[in-house]
């Protein structure tokens, strides 16, 4: 069985070598050819990051063992987790999440494990909706103004260059600011 490790961050001030020090202290001998590191955020689809598709597109078969330390590095997204580890489970890839009291998410308690997780996290992106609502709510009962504040110094700069005759393009071009923004203050 070969072993491969997957190594995620989310921005360049950080590196991977924590995560490979980490993952060969549990005991997995995996070569540094067979280690895939990058640098993307979590939220980008898992088969939709350069390496990763890599990795599964054309270099793991079956019989292989993909090795992760946190369960976050495969996404933060759970539908998108689950849908990963599926995929890899019909290619008769073994994965291992080595911060998960269950560590071979192929397994039957694996996968049991990863429901409940997916019903908490659904569970929590509806009560933080509903706290959303509520406190959107509570700011308009209390007369707060929502939104962006207005732009008035913009307005001010593009009413100015309308003034001096300029065109709606060319007072974009001075003042380095999209067409759109210029159409939203001209007659303001």
């Amino acid at each position: 069985m070969r072993i491969f490790a997957y190594c995620r961050v989310s921005t360049t001030e950080q590196t991977t070598q924590n995560q490979i020090i980490a993952i060969r202290q549990k005991g997995y001998e995996v070569s540094d050819s067979r280690i895939v590191s990058e640098t993307v955020s979590g939220s980008i689809e898992a088969m939709k990051r350069e390496q990763f598709k890599m990795l599964i597109n054309h270099q793991m078969e079956t019989g292989d063992m993909l090795v992760v330390l946190k369960l976050d590095r495969l996404g933060r997204d759970n539908i998108d987790v689950q849908n990963t580890i599926n995929l890899l489970t019909q290619k008769g890839v073994k994965v291992v999440c080595l911060d998960l009291p269950v560590a071979d998410l192929s397994s039957a308690e694996g996968k049991l494990m990863l429901q409940m997780f997916a019903a908490f996290a659904e569970f929590e992106r509806n009560r933080i909706r509903e706290r959303t609502k509520e406190g959107i709510e509570r700011a308009k009962v209390q007369g707060k103004k929502l939104g962006r504040p207005e732009a008035r110094n913009t307005t001010i700069a593009v009413q100015e260059k309308k003034a001096g005759g300029l065109s709606q393009t060319n007072v974009a071009k001075e003042l380095r600011i999209s067409i759109a923004t210029v159409k939203r203050h001209w007659n303001k």
